[in-house]
């Protein structure tokens, strides 16, 4: 059995990157340099995300993509910081949605 953490790091962190990396790139016409750079990651983790090849499982709930395009605006405006905030806030909200089993343990 997976610990809450773990579920986290493996499942729910690449969900959030992928949609913040399409939102950068779609939303604000960064490139995949720009956004590894934005998102502290390297530039082949970023294509791996827009190719669907990490950061399989899909959201669907539009308000929880909405969040996530608000995100995406602070990061291009922001720092470093801010993507470990948005990132929180994202999962947060996952956690709140109950968007996968066992993340009620975890980023309290």
């Amino acid at each position: 059995m997976k610990t809450p953490c773990e579920i986290i790091v493996w499942n729910v962190v690449p969900i959030i990157r992928k949609e913040f990396a399409k939102s950068l790139i779609e939303n604000h016409d960064l490139t995949q340099r720009a956004v590894a750079d934005k998102l502290g990651i390297t530039e082949a983790a970023v294509s791996r995300y827009i190719s669907g090849k990490r950061g399989a499982l899909e959201i669907t709930d539009d308000g929880i993509l909405e969040e996530i395009k608000e995100s995406a605006k602070r990061i291009v405006k922001e720092n470093g910081t801010t993507v470990i905030e948005e990132t929180c806030r994202i999962c947060r909200i996952l956690k709140s949605r109950e968007f996968i089993d066992g993340i009620n343990y975890a980023c309290e």
